[in-house]
């Protein structure tokens, strides 16, 4: 088992909740204590099983194929003090994260940058090149973390989305183990400085780990609070792998058709009343829920008012709002192309329709 460490520091210093017995905070004073706290971030980063340090919150660039709203969002991200930057070879944004990291200022070991393989090249003699063109795009010779995006392939090639003769996604029969070793070699040449999974089963993890000899850094999976799969989150730990989450806000992201006819997660009463006690928003009290599980996460957004405020989820729940969060759960899961992708995901799962 790997051990597992939480670095946190504050760069935000905030007014003492503290007073004398004999006197008692005025009300205005109270209020400017709120909002010190409300604009407050941790900076909590934990670490890797490789001994790297992965920022607690991350920017997340899903849907987000604009290549100037990207640029500006990302590029807004990091003036606001993301240094986690999460993409994907098919999200169509590595280009204008790259742009917008080189005019930023910052210097590249400064950012911790996470982008994925896509289902297309997982055939062995294919990751290497995958990998090459996302550097290429991202304008960097290395990233810190690189992911196999599903267990699942699809037909080698150019297309990103292969078609069959009927119009479906055509299916490869590269073996996930077989992808994952030329992971392993890649991890070798410095062109990422660890490797991971992201939308794994268990009995899928279990096998990689029986066949395989890098345990993954990471694993990136759909959790929130009406998500939690808190067993699942705990025996990744147990066994040195980081649990990154991603759509921690839940059925916000409006591509998810069965969270469309119900209220948003982050305006769930419980986290709203929580958000109350600290003066942060449902959303905010979802990351810090996150992070209090030793999980980091990835929010999205390209406005940047809540890019501001999602970085400031950083901060510390009580015990008791953590517990209160945690009898949220519903198992309720968003995400599941099991039958476009033609591969029966999240088998021993919580949430499987």
């Amino acid at each position: 088992m790997f051990s597992r460490s939480i670095k946190a520091t504050t760069t935000t210093t905030t007014t003492s909740s503290r007073f004398p017995l004999s006197l008692s905070p005025s009300p205005s004073l109270l209020l400017r204590q709120q909002r010190v706290r409300a604009m407050s971030t941790l900076n909590t980063k934990f670490k890797l099983n490789t001994g790297a340090e992965i920022p607690a919150i991350g920017f997340g660039t899903w849907q987000d194929r604009g290549m100037y709203a990207q640029e500006n969002a990302v590029r807004e991200a990091l003036k606001a003090g993301y240094r986690h930057i999460d993409t994907a070879r098919v999200y169509g944004t590595e280009a204008a994260i790259g742009k917008a990291i080189k005019e930023s200022g910052i210097s590249r070991e400064q950012i911790f940058i996470t982008t994925k393989l896509w289902n297309n090249a997982h055939h062995p003699d294919d990751v290497e090149a995958a990998l090459d063109a996302s550097l290429k795009d991202l304008g960097t010779d290395y990233v810190d973390l690189y992911l196999m995006h599903w267990p699942s392939a699809f037909a080698r090639g150019e297309s990103l989305f292969p078609k069959d003769s009927n119009g479906k996604n055509k299916i490869g029969d590269t073996d996930y183990v077989d992808t994952y070793k030329a992971m392993e070699a890649l991890q070798k040449t410095s062109k990422t400085l660890a490797i991971g999974i992201s939308n794994f089963s268990k009995s899928e993890i279990t096998r990689l780990l029986q066949e395989t000899s890098t345990v993954p850094a990471v694993h990136q999976l759909e959790r929130h609070p009406w998500l939690q799969q808190a067993e699942f989150v705990e025996w990744n730990q147990s066994h040195g792998i980081h649990v990154s989450q991603y759509s921690p806000f839940g059925n916000q992201n409006e591509i998810y058709d069965k969270g469309k006819n119900m209220g948003k997660l982050i305006e769930d009463p419980a986290l709203v009343e929580i958000g109350r006690k600290y003066g942060k928003s449902g959303a905010q009290v979802a990351l810090a829920w996150a992070i209090s599980h030793t999980c980091s996460a990835l929010p999205k957004s390209k406005t940047p008012t809540r890019i501001h405020a999602n970085l400031q989820g950083d901060f510390q729940l009580s015990t008791e709002d953590v517990q209160k969060i945690d009898s949220l759960d519903k198992k309720l899961r968003f995400n599941d192309p099991s039958e476009s992708f033609g591969w029966r995901f999240y088998a021993d799962l919580d949430g499987k329709r």
